[in-house]
């Protein structure tokens, strides 16, 4: 905005420069300070160019209503003659930026342009990073209640700064269909980004609902967020229709297929572990059914009596010979299991019992060792099963998976691997810029990935993917304070070719980006 009572400045002003070459536009033209301030109460501007001298509001006095009413932060600069020098000095009290004398220099007033949008750019990036560290530590104390392990100081946190609502479900969203020799880590944070800022988009002021990069998630692919009930009433949509329209939204902009798992609904976010926890349990149960794009755990979880049954006691027999690991009495009881259901003519009634013996399994589980996230094993091994080819829901991929989970609670009885726990530390020292995975350490010493798994969570609070990133972050923040490689450099030997990647990591972990930490330890 240009300030100034005689036209032929501000014309002069106007032509002297091509101000859109500088990316910026004269959006007003004041001819007092009180003209200028009556458009600064509805207009934003970044930079004041005011005239020292005026009629009715001066420069001086506009610059200390600015300052003092709190009408705008943008750059003041002063225009004064020779003679007005001492005068132009007392504007720099109230934080004017700088003065340009008169005849205006053209090269002055570039320098003075050209300062500024330096400096905006540099508040854009502060922006961002103050951004991505408030997300970040958000998503902390999210994950603290998704998980259950949670206290007051992170319900205060999380009830303060989200919208909230009765009626409170988590929800997975994934990308089912993606190529896996598509899947290396640039594409696999590329798919990831995109799902992310879709959903995002989607969400629009609730974008902080979104749970993205956790190694809550089963897959590679998976994201979530938190649905609150108001989400559905503000569309006027109930919960269902609500979905239905994120996840046909979300494969138009993906263009690929989007599958959408909605935990039950519980009360209020401090239960949200309790959905998140059926959520894993749908996720788990979809290896076994045809794939719906939207599925809630109320209606997956409903009985039709006219059209559904229960073979209870072929499901309990099925469940005795897991719990005995006796794989010729399993083929057995499953080939009785399918000839009944055939036989009635019932198969509709494949994903009811299906549910029933994942739930009985969850139980047994649990009572040998509650604190293992069972949901997360049976899903590994579902998802294992699943992996070797065989149909979805059929009598042999059921055969394999209940083998694997008899093996599972087999081991899980013995409890004598804690030892091996030793070995996967030092694999994890030794190795961490590698492509470390508990798949390849499970084959390496021979025990059930979902166990090891298991196992390392217990022992360490954290999952190993988490434990991972930590250890590698750290190491990280040794290098910086230590060397002077560059980040890009330093993000490669710790294990991560995506350099951005590794940046959202540390921020997340550490609080600040690795050129802030490194700025901050060195001062």
């Amino acid at each position: 905005m240009l300030v100034d009572d005689e036209p032929f400045i501000m014309q002069g002003l106007k032509v002297l420069i091509d101000w859109g070459k500088e990316n910026f536009e004269i959006v007003h033209m004041a001819s007092n300070g009180k003209e200028a301030i009556n458009y600064l109460k509805d207009n934003k501007v970044d930079l004041i160019i005011a005239d020292i001298k005026m009629p009715i509001m001066n420069g001086v006095e506009l610059l200390k209503k600015i300052r003092e009413d709190k009408l705008t932060d943008a750059e003041f600069v002063i225009l004064s003659g020779y003679n007005d020098f001492e005068y132009a000095k007392e504007t720099m009290r109230y934080g004017c930026m700088d003065y340009l004398l008169k005849p205006i220099n053209k090269d002055e007033l570039l320098g003075i342009l050209r300062k500024i949008s330096d400096k905006n750019k540099e508040n854009e990036i502060i922006e961002i990073h103050k951004k991505e560290t408030e997300t970040a530590y958000l998503q902390r104390h999210l994950i603290a209640l998704i998980v259950g392990r949670y206290d007051d100081v992170n319900l205060e946190y999380i009830t303060s700064n989200m919208r909230l609502s009765e009626g409170v479900r988590y929800v997975i969203i994934e990308l089912p269909e993606i190529d896996r020799n598509d899947m290396t880590e640039g594409n696999t944070m590329k798919y990831r980004r995109e799902l992310n800022q879709s959903v995002s988009d989607f969400l629009a002021e609730d974008g902080n609902h979104l749970i993205y990069d956790v190694s809550l998630n089963h897959s590679s692919y998976d994201t979530g967020f938190i649905y609150c009930d108001y989400m559905a009433e503000d569309r006027g949509m109930d919960d269902l229709e609500y979905l239905n329209d994120l996840q046909n939204s979300l494969e138009k902009v993906m263009n690929k297929s989007v599958r959408i798992i909605s935990g039950k609904k519980v009360q209020d976010i401090s239960a949200v572990s309790k959905s998140y926890s059926s959520a894993c349990i749908l996720k788990s149960q979809e290896v076994f059914h045809d794939a719906k794009p939207v599925v809630v755990y109320e209606r997956q979880m409903s009985i039709n009596p006219g059209k559904e049954m229960l073979f209870k006691n072929s499901v309990d027999d099925l469940v005795k010979a897991i719990e005995l690991n006796d794989q010729t009495l399993i083929h057995k009881c499953i080939g009785n299991f399918y000839e009944k259901i055939g036989a009635a003519g019932l198969g509709n009634s494949v994903s009811l019992n299906i549910n029933y013996l994942l739930f009985q399994l969850i139980h047994i589980a649990a009572e040998l060792d509650d604190e293992i996230d069972q949901e997360e094993v049976m899903h590994r091994i579902s998802e294992s099963s699943f992996d070797e080819g065989v149909k979805r829901g059929s009598s042999l991929h059921m055969y394999k998976f209940a083998c694997e989970y008899a093996d599972y609670l087999s081991q899980l009885r013995k409890n004598v691997s804690h030892g091996i726990l030793k070995d996967v530390e030092k694999e994890i020292k030794e190795h961490y810029s590698e492509n470390l995975s508990l798949k390849k350490l499970s084959e390496k010493y021979f025990i059930n990935c979902s166990y090891l798994g298991s196992l390392f969570s217990k022992k360490y609070g954290v999952s190993f993917k988490d434990y991972l990133t930590d250890y590698r972050i750290k190491e990280a923040a040794r290098r910086l304070i230590n060397t002077e490689d560059r980040i890009v450099d330093i993000s490669s030997a710790v294990g991560y070719k995506n350099s951005d990647y590794f940046i959202r990591k540390f921020i997340e972990i550490m609080g600040v980006t690795p050129s802030q930490y490194r700025r901050q330890q060195k001062q």
